[in-house]
């Protein structure tokens, strides 16, 4: 059975994004079950790096491409107004705890969660 790990990406520098998508990758490549939720001025990170010309944008992308991101937070993409953004990128939106995900539905499901 593989380890299963949720990684929540809450900040926005780019660094630390990176870091999510990095770790989500090389988690993927040695057989875990790896899920990404975007929270927080993550969210805007995430719609920054849909411009192909942006550092990253590659990286992103390819998390992406593999299916890594589960979802964004419906409330703080609202609030950090780049909803638009992460719909048009096809990304689905977790709200079920009143606009924000639920990490206990992850935890329920027996992922270790681990916060960016």
């Amino acid at each position: 059975m593989a380890k299963k790990v949720l990684l929540v990406a809450f900040k926005g520098e780019p660094m630390c994004f990176v870091h999510v998508l990095l770790n989500a990758l090389d988690m993927k490549e040695k057989g875990y079950d790896v899920k990404v939720v975007i929270e927080g001025t993550a969210t805007q990170a995430a719609a920054e790096l849909s411009d192909p010309g942006k550092p990253f944008a590659k990286l992103y992308q390819r998390v992406r491409e593999v299916g890594l991101i589960d979802c964004a937070c419906q409330a703080c993409s609202a609030k950090m107004e780049v909803l638009p953004v992460l719909q048009a990128q096809g990304l689905s939106l977790c709200a079920e705890m009143s606009g924000y995900p639920s990490i206990s539905r992850y935890v329920d499901l027996g992922y270790k969660v681990i916060t960016f």
